[in-house]
Formats: structure tokens, sequence, C-alpha cells
């Protein structure tokens, strides 16, 4: 018998004054049972970044088709397709041929400039796909915040981004590595 996932509940005020969203999301997200707390928090992160009101966390680990994070238009199509960690190329391509955007949240420490190194001279072709590396002190941190459920605030302007709860703020840590032409 399968582990079921456990559950979170998460109120999310999102203030990102460089693209002048302001919203406020009630979430649940199912944290897989391979999961760890800093890789669910990678999924709040990418929400946070994108966030607009029809995003919505996808299947991720538990369906192989599904990014992490998603947005599809009235049709169906996928227009926005977010993952976060270090997907394999096979993934970024077939991700790229079926979503208009594909956003990677890159994390692990040193493991990111490993994958890096390997992926970054085929990935120049895909157009439509956005690469971040997020530094591993940020990633553990945001692990830090998790609790069943969370009250948390994102501020995003002028480039830097802070996710708080009631005690605690995190400074996000985090560069491009390819951008979309």
């Amino acid at each position: 018998m399968a582990i079921k996932p456990t559950i979170f509940k998460i109120a999310l005020q999102i203030s990102d004054m460089d693209r002048h969203y302001y919203g406020d999301h009630a979430v649940t997200i199912a944290r897989h049972a391979s999961e760890t707390d800093e890789r669910m928090m990678m999924r709040v992160l990418a929400f946070c970044c994108h966030a607009q009101e029809h995003l919505l966390f996808a299947g991720g680990l538990s369906e192989a088709d599904e990014p992490d994070v998603w947005l599809k238009d009235l049709t169906g199509t996928i227009q926005l397709w977010i993952d976060v960690g270090l997907p394999e190329e096979k993934r970024l391509l077939k991700a790229c041929g079926r979503a208009q955007q594909v956003v990677i949240y890159a994390y692990g420490g040193h493991g990111v400039q490993i994958w890096w190194d390997n992926l970054s001279a085929r990935t120049k072709r895909l157009k439509n796909l956005r690469l971040f590396s997020v530094a591993q002190s940020s990633s553990q941190a945001l692990a830090r915040l998790t609790a069943r459920t969370m009250n948390l605030s994102c501020t995003i302007q002028d480039g830097s981004l802070w996710i708080s709860n009631a005690t605690d703020s995190v400074l996000v840590d985090y560069a491009p590595l390819q951008l979309a032409d």
C-alpha cells in the first residue's frame, strides 16, 4: 500500500511590485511521501514568482506528465510549465514542446553547477526556456518555514524576493542561468 501524501494549508499573501500583482491565495499543497520540505517550499517559491488567478499546483512528483506548477488557458493549452529541481534534458525538451513558456528553479547547492555545466550547451536552442539557480542557503531557509498550516507573505520588489511568516523572514537569493528570447 502506498504512503499517502501529507497535506499542507497555506494562506499566501503576494505583493509583486515588479509585475503589479497583489493577491491572496488559499492553497492546499500535497507533499509527496518522497518529497522533502525543501522541495515543497521551492514549489511555493515558484508559485509566488508567477502568481496569478489561474496558476495551479500540478501533479509534480505524483504525475510524470505534469509539472510542479502550471497555468493553462481555457482551451487546455499549457501557457506556463514550472518545475523545481534538476530535471533531465528529456523532461526539458518535452516541457518546451508542450508549453508556451517553461521555467525551472534549480536548487541543490554544488549539484546545480554540475547539472548546468552538463546541460547548458544543449538548452540554448530552447527559446521558451528560462532557468534560475536558487542558493542552497535560501532553499534550506525556506524549508525551515514549513508547518502544516502556514500564513506566508511574499514581497517582490526590484528583483528581490522575501518570504515571511509571523516570526521569520527569508531573502531568497536566486540568479538567472538562462533567459528565454
